[in-house]
This record gives structure tokens, C-alpha cells and sequence, in this order.
């Protein structure tokens, strides 16, 4: 009775810039931060990025003005990436948009009502019965709790088909009064994109391919300001700790091994781990503290090089890549995992 993901689809803005050039950027658009530019140039180095997209041309972000010229300018670039990867995943799948039973949507860069997926309704043939759960401030962790949420839907409605929308356009929650470090962490780390993954019941037809078999939440007691968001007059203010890797590197292992134990596997079964990519210090810390091979983490490494952190759609792009150019071996497990704002962590086994 595994819910199969039977398709998968990303899509990203058009304007693509180099890390070196949005150092600059960055260096006149947060004026307060007064660093010199040699010195945010290997600041953005360390990040681990080569090249993100951006929602708007570089040269608009200096115009955006308080919380809602950022999210008007969210919800005008962020609908049509959505219906964009949501067509995609159904093709990919071998699906028509009324086919789609349930449809959850995560987002922790913009706000709409109705929400995105209410408003490709009116886009999309989407049957009016449709069942919507928009999901918001999960953050970096809902790509893989809105496979978790998918899939246990799916257990209760084996024959339906489900589909999982993230849309996340990160540079429109820079702040340009912000001189803190999480904001300079901010600006040089994130990116913008838009994935969907398109889940079918054990019982419907088209159910192929990788697995959903379990999954597993975690919540950190007493770490509310770890990470997250302080919403204020201009936006998305971020909330960033620097024991993230700390808080990783501790917590991870029990996570994965209660999930494990309940499907009598250990850690060196599990042959792909599609992993989020929150930067290097937290990449070294979930494989340090998984004692993971060497080559283990490298879609997610590559993801980070080529995209940035995308928040919730970051791991989907990763599953994407192993779903599309990895294709791992028939009957090998994986292991999905991702971690967010609270501070909290999720995990999702899967079996290729």
C-alpha cells in the first residue's frame, strides 16, 4: 500500500546570474552592510553557490518598497513558474490536471488569497472537487514534509492521484535595512525556483517507480529562533542561528535511525540520499554525522553549486535529478531528508 512518485518536474526564473556579479549586486543593494566588495566576494565564494536565478532582474530589486510591492511582485512571477512545473509533472506522469484527487502547495517566500494552487484553478483543468492544502511557514523543510503529508494521503485514498506544488523566490525577502549576518548569509546562499511531484495511490495504474514507505517528524525543543522569519513593515525579515549545523550534526542521526529500525535497515543500506542543500556547513554536518561516504552527498552539493537554496524546492530538485539522470538501481532504498524553521526535521524513506 506505498504511495509511487510518478513524476516530477522544476523550472527556474530566466534571469541567471553569476555569484561573483550578485556580490555586487549586493554590495548596492544593502548599502547598512558597509562591507568592503574583495571581502563579500569570498564571503559569497564560501557559500558554496556558482550561479543563482532570480525572480526580476537584478536592477528592479532596489525599487521594491515595503511588504507589498515584494509580494506583488512574488505572486506575478510566482504563478506562472507554478503552473508551468504543475503541467510538467502531469506529463511526466502520463496525467491530465482532472485526474489530480488532492493538491498540496508550500510556499514560505510569498503570501496569496486564495492560494497559488486556488489560482491555477482558474488556469488548469482542475476538476472543482479538488481537495487543496496550501501549507506555509515550514520553510526548508516542506519539500520533503509535503511528500510525507502526499503519501499518507494517498494511504487513506490508494486509488487517487495527488500532486505537491513549491514555489519559493528567496531574493524577494532581501532585506536592504538588514546589516545583520543572517541577511548577509541570506543574500549570498539563496535562490529562486518552482518544483512539483506528481504521487499516485498504491492501487491507481499509472503507481511506478520510487516508493514512499515511511516517514518520520522531528521537533527540536527550544530552538523557536533558530531559524525562521520576523515579519515586519518591509517584508520577511530572516531569523538565522549559527548552531544549525551544531543542532544537525546531533539530531539527525536518531531521526534516521528510528525510521531505519522500524523497517529493520541500517544506515549503510541506504544506497541514494536525496538530502536538502542548506549550505556547506550543514551539508558537512549531516554527513559527518551519518558517517555517509564521501561521494553520498553530491547531487545535493551540485544543486547548491548550480542553484543556491531554493528553501521547501531544493530537495525536490535534488529527488528530481535522481528521478530523471541518476536513476538509482531497482529495489535500492533512499532517503529523503530536510530541515526548518522551528528548528524541526523531516525524513522520508524511499524505495527505488
Amino acid at each position: 500500500m506505498h504511495p509511487a512518485i510518478v513524476g516530477t518536474a522544476t523550472a527556474l526564473p530566466p534571469n541567471r546570474y553569476e555569484q561573483s556579479d550578485l556580490a555586487r549586486v549586493a554590495q548596492n543593494l544593502l548599502p547598512k552592510l558597509n562591507v568592503d566588495e574583495a571581502v563579500l566576494q569570498r564571503f559569497f565564494r564560501h557559500a558554496g553557490v556558482e550561479q543563482r536565478y532570480l525572480a526580476l532582474p537584478a536592477e528592479r530589486y532596489a525599487e521594491l518598497r515595503g511588504f507589498g510591492a515584494r509580494n506583488d511582485a512574488w505572486l506575478e512571477a510566482a504563478l506562472p513558474l507554478a503552473e508551468q512545473v504543475t503541467r510538467e509533472a502531469l506529463a511526466d506522469a502520463g496525467l491530465a490536471p482532472e485526474d489530480v484527487s488532492a493538491f498540496f502547495s508550500t510556499t514560505i517566500t510569498g503570501l496569496a488569497v486564495p492560494s497559488i494552487e486556488a489560482r491555477l484553478m482558474n488556469r488548469m483543468a482542475l476538476r472543482p472537487s479538488l481537495k487543496r492544502v496550501p501549507l506555509f511557514g515550514l520553510g526548508c523543510l516542506a519539500g520533503c514534509a509535503g511528500i510525507a503529508r502526499a503519501a499518507d494521503y494517498l494511504r487513506a485514498y490508494p486509488d487517487q492521484v495527488a500532486v505537491l506544488l513549491s514555489v519559493e523566490l528567496c531574493s524577494l525577502t532581501v532585506q536592504r535595512d538588514d546589516a545583520s549576518v543572517a541577511n548577509l548569509i541570506s543574500t549570498g546562499l539563496f535562490g529562486d525556483g518552482a518544483a512539483a511531484v506528481v504521487l499516485v495511490g498504491a492501487k491507481h495504474p499509472a503507481a511506478r517507480g520510487p516508493r514512499v514507505l515511511d516517514s518520520q517528524s522531528h521537533f527540536f525543543a527550544n530552538t523557536e529562533r533558530t531559524m525562521g522569519w520576523d515579519v515586519t513593515d518591509h517584508g520577511f525579515k530572516i531569523v538565522l542561528g549559527k548552531e544549525v549545523p551544531a543542532i544537525a550534526r546531533e539530531g539527525l542521526p536518531p531521526l534516521v535511525n528510528a525510521i531505519l529500525a522500524r523497517h529493520q535497515l541500517r544506515i549503510p543500506d541506504i544506497a541514494t540520499w536525496v538530502a536538502h542543500p542548506g549550505g556547506p556547513a550543514v551539508i558537512s554536518a549531516m554527513s559527518e554525522a551519518l558517517g555517509l561516504p564521501d561521494d553520498a552527498l553530491v547531487q545535493t552539493r551540485r544543486s547548491l553549486a548550480q542553484i543556491g537554496n531554493l528553501s521547501s524546492a531544493s530537495v525536490l530538485f535534488v529527488l528530481d535529478t535522481f528521478r530523471r539522470w541518476v536513476r538509482p538501481s531497482a529495489g535500492s532504498y533512499g532517503m529523503m531528508l530536510a530541515m526548518g524553521p522551528a528548528f524541526c526535521a523531516e525524513a522520508a524513506l524511499l524505495k527505488w
